[in-house]
Protein backbone atom coordinates (compact mmCIF):
# COMPACT_ATOMS: atom_id res chain seq x y z
CA UNK A 1 0.00 0.00 0.00
CA UNK A 2 3.09 2.51 0.73
CA UNK A 3 6.05 2.79 -1.08
CA UNK A 4 9.11 5.29 0.74
CA UNK A 5 11.34 6.50 -1.33
CA UNK A 6 14.99 7.10 0.48
CA UNK A 7 17.81 8.94 -1.34
CA UNK A 8 21.34 8.15 -0.50
CA UNK A 9 24.40 9.41 -0.80
CA UNK A 10 27.19 9.16 1.87
CA UNK A 11 25.11 8.62 4.60
CA UNK A 12 26.54 5.55 6.09
CA UNK A 13 26.77 6.99 9.93
CA UNK A 14 22.79 7.24 9.83
CA UNK A 15 21.23 5.15 7.16
CA UNK A 16 20.67 2.23 9.40
CA UNK A 17 19.06 4.41 12.11
CA UNK A 18 16.53 5.30 8.95
CA UNK A 19 15.88 1.90 7.63
CA UNK A 20 15.62 0.22 11.16
CA UNK A 21 12.53 3.42 11.55
CA UNK A 22 10.74 1.82 8.40
CA UNK A 23 11.42 -2.32 9.61
CA UNK A 24 9.85 -0.41 13.05
CA UNK A 25 6.35 0.66 11.73
CA UNK A 26 3.25 -0.70 13.05
CA UNK A 27 2.03 -1.13 9.50
CA UNK A 28 3.75 -3.79 7.36
CA UNK A 29 2.39 -3.20 3.97
CA UNK A 30 5.27 -0.77 2.76
CA UNK A 31 7.76 -1.26 -0.21
CA UNK A 32 11.22 0.93 0.59
CA UNK A 33 13.24 2.22 -2.45
CA UNK A 34 16.40 3.23 -1.24
CA UNK A 35 18.26 5.19 -4.60
CA UNK A 36 22.44 4.85 -4.17
CA UNK A 37 22.87 8.13 -5.65
CA UNK A 38 26.66 6.79 -7.09
CA UNK A 39 27.49 7.33 -2.71
CA UNK A 40 31.21 6.21 -2.43
CA UNK A 41 31.07 5.13 1.68
CA UNK A 42 29.42 2.17 2.55
CA UNK A 43 25.90 3.45 2.39
CA UNK A 44 25.47 1.06 -0.61
CA UNK A 45 26.79 -2.25 1.08
CA UNK A 46 24.20 -1.21 4.06
CA UNK A 47 21.00 -0.97 1.42
CA UNK A 48 21.95 -4.39 0.14
CA UNK A 49 22.07 -5.69 2.91
CA UNK A 50 18.66 -4.29 4.06
CA UNK A 51 17.39 -5.75 0.77
CA UNK A 52 19.29 -9.17 1.53
CA UNK A 53 17.46 -9.50 4.64
CA UNK A 54 14.18 -8.35 4.06
CA UNK A 55 12.46 -8.13 0.51
CA UNK A 56 10.17 -5.10 0.99
CA UNK A 57 13.53 -2.98 0.15
CA UNK A 58 14.70 -2.69 -2.95
CA UNK A 59 18.12 -0.69 -3.84
CA UNK A 60 18.62 1.50 -7.14
CA UNK A 61 22.30 1.96 -8.19
CA UNK A 62 22.70 5.09 -10.12
CA UNK A 63 25.46 7.88 -11.15
CA UNK A 64 25.59 10.86 -8.65
CA UNK A 65 22.85 13.37 -10.22
CA UNK A 66 22.00 14.54 -6.17
CA UNK A 67 18.84 14.55 -4.25
CA UNK A 68 16.14 15.68 -6.50
CA UNK A 69 17.57 13.45 -9.51
CA UNK A 70 17.68 10.29 -6.97
CA UNK A 71 13.95 11.17 -6.17
CA UNK A 72 13.05 10.89 -9.71
CA UNK A 73 14.82 7.90 -9.94
CA UNK A 74 12.94 6.70 -7.30
CA UNK A 75 9.63 7.64 -8.39
CA UNK A 76 10.19 5.34 -11.34
CA UNK A 77 9.68 2.15 -9.43
CA UNK A 78 6.81 2.83 -7.39
CA UNK A 79 4.47 0.76 -6.52
CA UNK A 80 2.39 1.84 -3.90
CA UNK A 81 -1.13 3.41 -3.72
CA UNK A 82 0.31 6.19 -1.35
CA UNK A 83 3.96 7.77 -1.48
CA UNK A 84 6.25 8.73 1.64
CA UNK A 85 9.69 10.65 1.31
CA UNK A 86 12.30 10.07 3.68
CA UNK A 87 15.65 11.38 4.02
CA UNK A 88 18.50 9.17 4.98
CA UNK A 89 19.68 11.23 8.09
CA UNK A 90 16.33 11.19 9.13
CA UNK A 91 13.80 8.91 10.58
CA UNK A 92 10.17 8.17 11.46
CA UNK A 93 7.77 7.78 14.39
CA UNK A 94 7.01 4.13 14.41
CA UNK A 95 3.57 4.76 13.94
CA UNK A 96 3.39 7.05 11.13
CA UNK A 97 2.44 4.40 8.73
CA UNK A 98 -0.42 3.36 10.94
CA UNK A 99 -1.68 6.61 11.61
CA UNK A 100 -1.60 8.18 7.87
CA UNK A 101 -2.60 5.04 6.29
CA UNK A 102 -5.81 5.35 8.77
CA UNK A 103 -7.17 9.24 7.56
CA UNK A 104 -5.75 8.98 4.48
CA UNK A 105 -8.66 5.93 3.78
CA UNK A 106 -10.82 7.36 6.09
CA UNK A 107 -11.08 10.67 4.35
CA UNK A 108 -10.73 9.88 0.78
CA UNK A 109 -8.48 12.21 1.17
CA UNK A 110 -4.58 13.27 -1.75
CA UNK A 111 -2.06 13.90 1.12
CA UNK A 112 -2.02 13.57 4.76
CA UNK A 113 0.30 16.15 6.53
CA UNK A 114 1.74 16.40 9.87
CA UNK A 115 4.71 17.89 11.66
CA UNK A 116 8.45 17.09 12.99
CA UNK A 117 9.57 16.87 16.41
CA UNK A 118 10.96 20.29 17.13
CA UNK A 119 11.84 19.52 20.07
CA UNK A 120 14.21 16.70 18.74
CA UNK A 121 15.73 19.09 16.12
CA UNK A 122 16.24 21.76 18.83
CA UNK A 123 17.91 19.53 21.38
CA UNK A 124 20.22 18.19 18.16
CA UNK A 125 21.55 21.55 17.58
CA UNK A 126 22.11 22.55 20.89
CA UNK A 127 24.51 18.99 21.14
CA UNK A 128 26.21 19.65 17.91
CA UNK A 129 26.89 23.17 18.86
CA UNK A 130 28.73 21.27 22.26
CA UNK A 131 30.12 18.53 20.25
CA UNK A 132 28.20 16.09 23.04
CA UNK A 133 26.76 13.33 20.25
CA UNK A 134 22.80 12.74 19.11
CA UNK A 135 19.78 13.13 20.96
CA UNK A 136 17.62 10.00 21.94
CA UNK A 137 14.31 10.51 20.45
CA UNK A 138 11.11 9.71 22.50
CA UNK A 139 7.95 8.29 21.12
CA UNK A 140 4.52 8.90 22.24
CA UNK A 141 2.48 6.80 20.97
CA UNK A 142 -1.49 7.56 19.96
CA UNK A 143 -4.79 6.02 19.97
CA UNK A 144 -7.18 9.11 18.86
CA UNK A 145 -5.35 11.84 17.09
CA UNK A 146 -6.86 14.92 16.74
CA UNK A 147 -7.09 16.24 13.05
CA UNK A 148 -8.89 18.47 10.63
CA UNK A 149 -9.72 17.54 7.17
CA UNK A 150 -10.26 20.51 4.54
CA UNK A 151 -11.18 20.74 0.63
CA UNK A 152 -8.99 23.55 0.30
CA UNK A 153 -5.43 23.26 1.14
CA UNK A 154 -4.62 26.91 0.96
CA UNK A 155 -6.90 28.14 3.62
CA UNK A 156 -3.79 25.90 5.81
CA UNK A 157 -0.43 25.17 3.66
CA UNK A 158 2.02 28.39 4.41
CA UNK A 159 5.82 28.98 4.22
CA UNK A 160 5.52 31.60 7.20
CA UNK A 161 7.06 30.45 10.32
CA UNK A 162 4.70 32.09 12.37
CA UNK A 163 1.34 32.43 10.03
CA UNK A 164 -1.26 34.91 11.42
CA UNK A 165 -3.96 33.93 9.88
CA UNK A 166 -3.93 30.43 10.32
CA UNK A 167 -4.39 28.69 13.61
CA UNK A 168 -0.93 27.11 14.14
CA UNK A 169 -2.13 23.78 15.61
CA UNK A 170 -3.11 23.10 11.87
CA UNK A 171 -0.87 25.38 9.70
CA UNK A 172 1.36 22.93 7.06
CA UNK A 173 4.09 24.94 7.39
CA UNK A 174 7.36 24.72 4.73
CA UNK A 175 7.54 22.71 1.78
CA UNK A 176 9.46 19.78 2.81
CA UNK A 177 8.40 16.99 1.02
CA UNK A 178 8.74 14.46 3.88
CA UNK A 179 6.43 16.08 6.43
CA UNK A 180 2.97 14.09 3.97
CA UNK A 181 1.78 11.36 2.88
CA UNK A 182 0.40 11.62 -0.61
CA UNK A 183 -1.38 9.42 -3.01
CA UNK A 184 0.29 8.71 -5.62
CA UNK A 185 -1.87 9.31 -8.53
CA UNK A 186 -2.02 12.84 -7.14
CA UNK A 187 2.12 13.30 -7.51
CA UNK A 188 3.52 10.56 -9.77
CA UNK A 189 3.42 13.19 -12.51
CA UNK A 190 5.44 15.87 -10.96
CA UNK A 191 9.24 15.99 -11.37
CA UNK A 192 11.99 17.44 -9.26
CA UNK A 193 14.20 20.06 -10.69
CA UNK A 194 17.80 18.56 -11.08
CA UNK A 195 20.55 20.38 -9.67
CA UNK A 196 19.13 22.92 -7.07
CA UNK A 197 18.46 22.68 -3.64
CA UNK A 198 15.66 24.54 -2.16
CA UNK A 199 13.74 22.18 -4.80
CA UNK A 200 10.97 21.20 -2.40
CA UNK A 201 9.62 24.83 -3.25
CA UNK A 202 8.70 24.22 -6.89
CA UNK A 203 7.91 21.10 -6.27
CA UNK A 204 5.40 21.51 -3.34
CA UNK A 205 4.15 24.78 -5.12
CA UNK A 206 2.57 22.28 -7.88
CA UNK A 207 1.36 19.79 -5.93
CA UNK A 208 -0.46 22.21 -3.83
CA UNK A 209 -2.88 22.28 -7.35
CA UNK A 210 -3.56 18.53 -7.50
CA UNK A 211 -5.22 18.25 -3.82
CA UNK A 212 -8.34 17.67 -3.76
CA UNK A 213 -8.65 16.78 0.03
CA UNK A 214 -6.44 17.20 2.84
CA UNK A 215 -6.32 15.46 6.31
CA UNK A 216 -4.16 17.52 8.55
CA UNK A 217 -2.77 15.55 12.25
CA UNK A 218 -1.34 17.42 14.58
CA UNK A 219 1.02 15.24 15.42
CA UNK A 220 5.41 15.10 15.23
CA UNK A 221 5.80 12.54 13.45
CA UNK A 222 9.00 12.72 11.67
CA UNK A 223 12.40 13.40 13.42
CA UNK A 224 14.83 15.83 11.26
CA UNK A 225 17.87 15.14 12.11
CA UNK A 226 20.33 18.73 11.44
CA UNK A 227 22.81 17.03 9.94
CA UNK A 228 25.73 19.50 9.43
CA UNK A 229 27.04 17.78 6.04
CA UNK A 230 23.28 17.58 4.63
CA UNK A 231 23.12 19.55 0.84
CA UNK A 232 21.14 22.57 2.75
CA UNK A 233 23.72 22.73 5.94
CA UNK A 234 26.44 22.78 3.64
CA UNK A 235 25.91 24.15 0.32
CA UNK A 236 27.86 27.83 -0.40
CA UNK A 237 26.04 30.76 -0.33
CA UNK A 238 26.32 31.79 -4.00
CA UNK A 239 24.42 28.27 -4.81
CA UNK A 240 22.11 28.76 -1.92
CA UNK A 241 21.11 32.02 -4.07
CA UNK A 242 20.79 30.97 -7.48
CA UNK A 243 18.92 28.00 -6.32
CA UNK A 244 16.21 29.96 -4.40
CA UNK A 245 16.00 32.02 -7.58
CA UNK A 246 15.57 29.02 -10.01
CA UNK A 247 12.94 27.51 -7.58
CA UNK A 248 11.33 30.60 -7.28
CA UNK A 249 11.22 31.01 -11.28
CA UNK A 250 10.16 27.61 -11.70
CA UNK A 251 7.20 28.23 -9.65
CA UNK A 252 5.82 31.46 -10.86
CA UNK A 253 5.79 29.62 -14.35
CA UNK A 254 3.65 26.72 -12.70
CA UNK A 255 1.63 29.78 -11.75
CA UNK A 256 1.38 31.83 -14.45
CA UNK A 257 -1.83 29.80 -15.55
CA UNK A 258 -3.40 28.73 -12.37
CA UNK A 259 -6.44 29.86 -11.33
CA UNK A 260 -6.40 33.55 -9.83
CA UNK A 261 -7.59 32.60 -6.13
CA UNK A 262 -4.91 29.92 -6.36
CA UNK A 263 -2.21 31.83 -7.31
CA UNK A 264 -3.04 35.13 -5.25
CA UNK A 265 -2.94 32.99 -1.96
CA UNK A 266 0.37 31.05 -3.09
CA UNK A 267 1.81 34.44 -3.62
CA UNK A 268 1.02 36.21 -0.34
CA UNK A 269 1.73 32.72 1.85
CA UNK A 270 4.49 31.15 -0.42
CA UNK A 271 6.02 33.57 -3.08
CA UNK A 272 6.35 36.32 -0.77
CA UNK A 273 8.40 34.67 1.86
CA UNK A 274 10.84 32.79 -0.40
CA UNK A 275 11.73 36.42 -2.40
CA UNK A 276 12.58 37.41 1.43
CA UNK A 277 14.24 34.40 1.93
CA UNK A 278 16.21 35.55 -1.67
CA UNK A 279 17.19 39.17 -0.35
CA UNK A 280 17.83 38.55 3.11
CA UNK A 281 20.90 35.78 1.73
CA UNK A 282 21.93 38.79 -0.90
Amino acid sequence: MISVIVPIYNVEKYLRRALDSILSQTYKDWEAILVDDGSTDGSSLIAEEYARNDNRFKVIHKTNGGQSDARNAGMQHINGEYLLFLDSDDFLHPQLMELCIEAIQRDNSDIVAFTYDRRYRTIGLILHFLRLGDPTPHYKYYKHPPYIVTDNIFDYATEYSHPREIDRRWAIKHCQVWRCMYKTSAVIGIPFIKGIIYEDFPWWSEVLLHIRRCTILNLPLYFYYPNPKSDILSAKHAYKIESLRQSIEAAQRIYASAPEWKRKAWESNFLVPFENKLREKN
